[in-house]
């Protein structure tokens, strides 16, 4: 067949042994079977008159267009990944690779079901593209037929990928809900039209997670068939059942369930199989090491293949990977849990200050078990005054939440007994916990507040190592309150520590916060700061709580895989009368 002027793309001089743009176009039409020749970029460069005959498409239709956008598609006609395509992955890596089974798109739109051979080829100029051998493995679905009707069995290099695959993607996550998503999208359109999840509860309830079903290139959720289910019958023999005690796979059909009900695990089966269509089922159970932890249905009803035996052993495989990761994932949001609870417990209640407006906040990080090493503190002192505090221990675990807490009580217990300027009781911490705490360092912020009968409240604080205060006027003019700053705690250094004042104008707004609220991956320091100064001072006329929600909103950074601390208060607007200003010990 004539080859069109555009059809070759790459000019190439002619080479020893006749390799240049000529020899190439015979060598492809010499190949017995379909073949054509990729840039370093995917993009077709030239094809032979068998490929054109088994794609069904012209030279002038391939020629330009990128392989895999064009071609490569999964068992039911879907769009596939470029991370879920072999072919693409050895393209990338520049060797030779092959593949049993595996599908392209027909220009009429059916499938080809083909094996391909692929390995690398010098196309001139110091470039190598790839030249792709396939061949038809089976009949040619009809125009508007359903994609992956009547799809081959898999081979076992396809099913020790959909294994491996499985085991890669359930286990880099420990949320439940992003397991069971990926999950599902795993196995379906795969081996199945539907796939349901039903998962035993902490509380030994059964809930079904997941229906989902393959509606084109979408997976559709059926939230109307999800929710609680009936308990598990102990003595029912139905698949189901069995499944979710742990006893056997087992095959379904509609039959199984359209006689009289034994249990409501039963009647929901059957209100499945009407509502889903499916002709056929298999039922695994979902075990982890230590329990079982669910059941695995996966259905068909578009594709007319019923499943067999044969299927029972790989569906099983991926349910008990799957059993691992849900298993998992529910230890680690059990930590998360027991940890937020631990901090919620240990962090403690604001006091009342008369006309003094406080308001606190704390964000756990979005990973499960970061949690613990941020805190903050509010508390009267003995001569009156207010002391506030904020502070972050090393580690971002139980162990950070038990230190926080040991540094905390210590804390308020020398600002309570020692009429001590917050340099001196700060200094007092520091020698004690290296002694009798298991804490290795930490930052913090501690301070008093007084109020005076005809002035501004003052402020009296020392830093170690924490990131400054910011103090934002009514009128939104905000500054970071740098003085003050000295070595964190932990480190063994004898050093004096700095204390500053600070008057705090009426009706100005004092954060206090931790280094959560401002770093981020990527990003300085000063870019966090000068982030919190702009949205503060921008949000300075709201309500406290409302100011401290939207700022926590805004400033956080995308992505921040730390807990933040934030304690904020606002001054009155204007002075009382007849108080009498505590002055600081020195």
């Amino acid at each position: 067949m004539a080859r069109p002027q555009h059809a070759e793309t790459v000019e190439e001089p002619s080479r020893p042994g006749g390799h240049g743009p000529d020899a190439r176009s015979r060598a492809l039409e010499a190949i017995g079977t379909g073949a054509y020749l990729v840039d370093d970029e995917g993009c077709i460069l030239a094809v032979n008159a068998r490929a054109e005959e088994l794609l069904g498409r012209s030279a002038e239709d391939l020629v330009g267009q990128d392989a895999h956008d064009l071609l490569h598609r999964g068992p039911h006609g879907r769009s596939l990944p470029r991370t879920q395509c072999g072919m693409r992955q050895a393209f990338h890596a520049g060797h030779t690779a092959q593949a049993d089974v595996d599908y392209f798109a027909r220009g009429d739109g059916s499938l080809l079901p083909i094996s391909w051979l692929l390995t690398p080829y010098e196309i001139g100029d110091g470039r190598r593209g790839m030249l792709v051998i396939f061949h038809s493995s089976g009949p040619l679905s009809k125009p508007g037929e359903r994609f992956g009707q009547g799809v081959q069995p898999m081979t076992e290099l396809a099913r020790l990928a959909l294994l491996a695959e499985t085991t890669t993607q359930l286990s880099s996550t420990l949320d439940v809900g992003e397991a069971l998503r990926r999950l599902v999208a795993l196995v379906v359109p795969r081996l199945a039209d539907w796939a349901v999840v039903d998962l035993i509860t902490d509380s030994d309830e059964v809930q079904r997670a997941v229906v989902v079903h393959a509606e084109g290139a979408a997976l559709v959720h059926h939230e109307e068939l999800q929710g609680p289910m009936p308990p598990v019958s102990e003595e029912s023999p139905l698949p189901l059942s069995r499944a979710l005690r742990g006893v056997a796979a087992a095959l379904a059909g509609p039959q199984t369930y359209r006689g009289e009900p034994d249990s409501g695990i039963a009647v929901e089966q059957h209100r499945l199989f009407e509502a889903t269509g499916m002709h056929s089922a298999a039922i695994v159970p979902i075990r982890s090491s230590r329990e079982v932890v669910g059941a695995l249905t996966l259905g068909r009803a578009e594709n007319p293949a019923a499943f067999t035996a044969a299927d029972l052993p790989l569906i099983e495989d991926v349910a008990r990977r799957a059993g691992l990761s849900l298993d998992n994932a529910r230890l680690y949001q059990r930590q998360r849990r027991v940890a937020e609870t631990m901090q919620n417990h240990l962090l403690p209640q604001m006091p009342r200050v008369p006309r003094l407006q406080m308001t606190v906040r704390y964000l756990p990080a979005p990973d499960a078990s970061q949690v613990g090493g941020d805190w903050y503190d509010a508390f009267p002192l003995s001569d009156g005054a207010t002391a506030l505090a904020i502070g972050d221990v090393v580690g971002h675990d139980l162990e950070a939440a038990a230190g926080m807490a040991q540094v905390r009580n210590m804390l308020r217990a020398y600002a309570w007994s020692q009429q001590e300027p917050p340099s001196q009781i700060v200094g007092r911490l520091d020698e004690a916990i290296q002694h009798i705490t298991d804490v290795t360092m930490a930052t913090m912020i501690f301070g008093r507040i007084e109020a005076s009968d005809d002035g501004p409240w003052q402020l009296f604080w020392t830093n170690a190592g924490h990131p400054p205060p910011l103090l934002i006027s009514r009128d939104g003019l905000a500054q970071y309150l740098d003085a003050g700053h000295g070595i964190l705690l932990g480190t063994g250094v004898r050093t004096p520590r700095p204390d500053a004042t600070a008057l705090l104008p009426p009706g100005s707004t004092l954060l206090l916060y931790t280094d959560g609220l401002v770093e981020a991956p990527g990003h300085t320091l000063d870019e966090g700061l000068n982030r919190l100064r702009r949205h503060a001072a921008a949000l300075a006329h709201r309500p406290l709580a409302s100011f401290t929600d939207l700022l926590l909103r805004r400033v956080r950074p995308a992505g921040n895989d730390d807990d933040v601390a934030l304690l904020a208060l606002r001054t009155p607007t204007r002075p009382a009368t007849g108080q009498t200003p505590h002055a600081p010990s020195r």
